[in-house]
């Protein structure tokens, strides 16, 4: 599924000289072409290396799809951050997202062992942080790792994201919403719904692992049909979705 997904993009992505439309031109130009943040990644390298000597296990409440890989709820911690953590490539476009858009506040669906909300702090320190995770025991050690590293600003708060999110999506917006929690068509559809309420014109969500499996493309497929959606660009790792009334309804597969 994963190969097959892969060489479908490869076929039907653009370079920046087929892209017709004046904002994304400038968001490849600026943004996903850009090598102002070798540091910012080399911080990401040395933070996700704190993880490798964690040898300690727990017990893992998985509220999602489920793994691929582990055959069991108790996992090393370490282990956890060498196959579910964020990598390289992933990390790389976070940062660069981020320290384009300077967002003025972030909100996280699966903070896991916080690694992606590390990332996001790393790309831009100033960025308030609400993330949300269904784990008790995972969302701890992101907690224990946030304070080793002097991050503050960062609102992580326990339970079941269905009961969480209709609280958080009132009278409230965010400039970010990233989307890594659970990776099942429905839920990521019921997700994006509840988030509707918190987007203004120059909101961006972040959805991960659109190509996972057959329910998640299946569920991006249906974000970016979405009437209030405008621009939408697959970047294979990660999906992205604007809401800008100004630009035309566009989708691009960079």
């Amino acid at each position: 599924m994963a190969f097959k997904n892969y060489i479908k993009y490869i076929l039907n992505r653009k370079t920046k000289y087929g892209i017709h439309s004046p904002f994304v031109f400038q968001f490849i130009n600026e943004c996903l072409n850009s090598k102002k943040d070798k540091q910012k990644l080399l911080d990401f390298k040395r933070y996700k290396k704190q993880f490798v000597n964690d040898k300690s296990f727990i017990e893992i409440n998985d509220f999602g799809a489920g793994s691929k890989v582990f055959k069991t709820n108790k996992r090393k911690i370490a282990q956890i951050a060498k196959v579910a953590g964020m990598s390289r490539t992933k990390a790389l476009l976070i940062i660069k997202l981020i320290s384009y858009l300077q967002p003025k506040n972030a909100l996280e669906l699966g903070t896991s062992l916080g690694i992606g909300t590390a990332t996001m702090k790393i790309a831009y320190p100033d960025l308030p942080i609400t993330t949300l995770e269904g784990c008790k025991q995972t969302a701890l050690t992101a907690k224990k790792y946030f304070e080793k590293n002097n991050f503050s600003n960062i609102n992580l708060t326990i339970g079941n994201f269905d009961n969480l999110l209709p609280e958080i999506t009132i009278n409230q917006t965010f400039d970010l919403v990233y989307f890594d929690g659970n990776h099942t068509e429905i839920a990521t559809l019921n997700y994006f719904n509840w988030c509707l309420n918190v987007v203004h014109n120059d909101t961006l969500f972040i959805f991960d692992d659109i190509h996972w499996s057959d329910g998640m493309e299946n569920a991006w497929n249906k974000i970016i049909e979405n009437q209030k959606v405008t621009v939408s660009i697959d970047l294979y790792h990660l999906g992205l979705v604007f809401f800008r009334k100004e630009s035309t309804k566009q989708h691009f597969i960079l």
